[in-house]
């Protein structure tokens, strides 16, 4: 395997792009319009990429394969992201839906927990350096 790169499944994607774009520095790769909103969206930045796709693109498309329940985006995806600072992350969601606040845990990890814009859930965590 090269990567693995989650597609969140969302009612709208222009909502999700502030969190992204705008406020954690990716940039959109690729875009796929549907009328005057977005289908599809591909974010990266340096290794990393995410994909949003709508519900009804969903719909359209991948329906016609008879693959629509199981990529139906009935629930959030739950995504743990390792950062190297998070104290510079928390500044760049400061304003949006925080679920836990900054917290150490037991494993010895710094965390903050969030609700992006679509739903989806997103822990940020910094580790410790071990050895």
């Amino acid at each position: 395997m090269n990567k693995i790169t989650p597609i969140l499944v969302v009612e709208e994607i222009e909502p999700s792009l502030a969190l992204w774009v705008d406020r954690l520095g990716f940039r959109k790769t690729v875009e796929v319009p549907d009328g005057d909103k977005l289908a599809f969206v591909i974010l990266a930045q340096d290794n990393l990429e995410i994909m949003y796709q709508t519900k009804r693109s969903i719909e359209q498309e991948v329906d016609k394969e008879g693959l629509h329940p199981a990529m139906n985006g009935t629930g959030p995806c739950v995504l743990y992201v390792d950062v190297p600072d998070l104290g510079e992350i928390q500044k760049k969601v400061e304003g949006l839906e925080i679920l836990v606040p900054y917290r150490r845990t037991f494993y010895g990890a710094e965390e903050l927990w969030m609700r992006e814009p679509g739903g989806h859930l997103i822990g940020f965590a910094s580790h410790a350096e071990t050895g």
